[in-house]
């Protein structure tokens, strides 16, 4: 990892780490997977502290630019999943949603 993580200077310590655990969440979407109930915790903890959708957005674009990683796309298939699946996003962009196997 080479890159930042966005956050604002104005936040608690532990919301700073909060929202680092987010961004680490959707690191591990793309690169083992995770489930989707696990993605949904960490995801309902960031969006107490940034609970403005356009703070959202802008967050993810920075983090996006940093890393490569899409929020977006994970928390979309995050929303479109059901409780159990395994979320993965391929690195070819391709998505990855159902129960893990291995």
């Amino acid at each position: 990892m080479g890159y930042s993580y966005p956050f604002c200077y104005d936040w608690s310590t532990q919301e700073i780490i909060d929202v680092i655990k987010f961004f680490t969440a959707i690191e591990t979407a793309y690169e083992r997977g995770m489930k989707r109930e696990e993605l949904m915790d960490v995801y309902r903890r960031f969006k107490e502290i940034v609970p403005s959708k356009s703070e959202e957005n802008r967050l993810y674009a920075e983090f996006e630019k940093e890393s490569g990683y899409s929020s977006y796309t994970v928390m979309k298939q995050v929303k479109e999943a059901k409780n159990g699946d395994w979320i993965r996003i391929e690195p070819s962009g391709r998505n990855a949603v159902g129960k893990r196997t291995n």
